[in-house]
């Protein structure tokens, strides 16, 4: 079983990196670009054959490791 953990940061956080790429679009030519939020995408490959489990597990994974769950949401699919 798959999983797509998405990772942003909240809303109200600074975003440094999705304002140096809002800027270079503006750069390049393309305008009307009013705001970028970058973030992170990480793919799992998982033992579990239970859907339920499977995104207890992953959300156990993002609490601890995979995400700064203090500045950082974060969204599970199951592929």
């Amino acid at each position: 079983m798959k999983a797509r953990v998405t990772i942003m940061l909240k809303n109200g956080v600074l975003d440094p990196q999705g304002e140096a790429i809002r800027h270079a679009l503006g750069s390049l030519g393309f305008q009307g670009v009013n705001g970028v939020r970058q973030g992170k995408v990480i793919e799992l490959d998982l033992a579990a054959a239970d859907e339920a489990a499977a995104r207890a597990e992953v959300g156990q994974m993002c609490e601890k490791l995979l995400a700064n769950t203090v500045i950082e949401s974060w969204r599970v699919e199951i592929l």
